[in-house]
């Protein structure tokens, strides 16, 4: 695990949005295409903002970037708790990328179920059956949760499907969500977290014992690279 941290929110945003720069350009020079699964929150809000600038978007090479996302409440497009309408909205209609190559993850007249199986579908299409993404943006919940694996959730347990839905209970809506699996197939894993609020989650996750059923975040282990968490010195203990 390499753990930054940085002083200032904005740097942690100037951060992020580096690496991501980063990992686009060896991953189309490698392999002639860059795919990512993004998060939704404040956090990739203030991130993709960022991306979208000059400084910024004209270093990637936005037709040979392919987007998934990480995870979705089960809601329109146009809905306001949309993550894929956030990004679109701070990031995609501002940069030069092909629309068939982003994916949200909701569709119109189908089951969360059944999409979580069409959405596998499509990353296999475009990732074969290794599925390693080059790069996962995550967030961490106060509940020390990541993409929608919330604490005490069967999902916590998936180690077959690449992409799951289910109804959760204490938000009374479906969640459709990247598994444990395929993000620590990843060849890079970002976690962008800050707030006192998340204090106490963060300090279990780096310094507690194990218990992913209370921090699913200690699922996250890529197999092929360090787990980056990035966040501010105010966060830590």
């Amino acid at each position: 695990m390499k753990l930054t941290v940085v002083d200032h929110v904005d740097q942690l945003y100037t951060k992020t949005a580096g690496l991501f720069v980063e990992f686009a350009a060896e991953a189309i020079a490698n392999n002639g295409k860059f795919v990512v699964a993004l998060s939704g929150g404040s956090s990739p809000k203030s991130i993709f903002e960022l991306l979208s600038t000059k400084a910024y978007s004209d270093k990637i090479e936005w037709d040979k970037v392919w987007f998934f996302w990480v995870d979705e409440r089960w809601v329109s497009l146009d809905d306001e708790k949309s993550n894929a309408n956030m990004t679109f909205e701070s990031l995609l209609d501002h940069v030069p990328v092909h629309q068939n190559q982003i994916f949200p993850m909701f569709k119109e007249n189908i089951t969360p179920e059944d999409y979580a199986a069409e959405y596998e579908s499509k990353i296999r299409e475009v990732l074969g059956e290794k599925g390693q993404f080059d790069c996962i943006l995550l967030g961490m919940g106060d509940d020390g949760h990541t993409a929608s694996l919330f604490p005490g959730e069967n999902i916590l347990e998936q180690t077959t499907k690449w992409v799951d839905a289910y109804y959760l209970s204490p938000q009374e809506m479906y969640r459709i969500t990247l598994t444990a699996p395929i993000i620590n197939m990843a060849k890079n894993v970002l976690v962008v977290t800050f707030g006192s609020q998340k204090r106490h989650a963060l300090n279990e996750i780096l310094n507690g014992e194990f218990n992913p059923n209370l921090y699913p975040l200690q699922l996250i282990k890529p197999q092929e690279s360090e787990l980056q968490i990035l966040t501010t010195s105010e966060t830590l203990l």
